[in-house]
């Protein structure tokens, strides 16, 4: 139950680790920013809505005005990703529980009377009989 327990921890972290690094959804990480600036812009004009915040930030270009550094800031301003992240696993499992392969030498007679073996190696070295 342990085990089983770790090895789904385990993959998800790796999932989610693999995923937040290797693509751009790290920039989620920045919505507390993106909350902070939208607090500050209410500050200045109370009647500000989160849609008119979002046009004004995303969807006006990138307009260079007092607080562009701040605005920079807010998350999929910019491109964060330049890496690849290249998992590779094995097709097969690594181990076995097979035990391993072992080669037993076995050891035959020899013949006793080698004299007739010789005979017919002998027959090979003869010319070809016409019938």
């Amino acid at each position: 139950m342990y085990l089983s327990f770790v090895k789904r921890f385990l993959t998800i972290f790796c999932f989610a680790t693999i995923v937040i690094a290797g693509t751009e959804l790290h920039q989620l990480l920045k919505l507390p920013v993106f909350i902070q600036h939208f607090h500050e812009h209410q500050q200045e004009d109370k009647n500000i809505s989160l849609i008119r915040f979002i046009i004004i930030h995303y969807f006006s270009g990138n307009p260079k005005d007092s607080d562009y550094n701040r605005d920079m800031q807010l998350p999929f301003k910019t491109t964060d990703c330049s890496s690849l992240v290249t998992l590779a696993a094995p097709s097969h499992p690594s181990f076995t529980n097979e035990r391993p392969v072992f080669f037993i030498e076995k050891y035959y007679p020899t013949l006793k009377n080698n004299t007739l073996l010789s005979i017919h190696f002998s027959d090979i070295w003869q010319p070809p009989r016409i019938s």
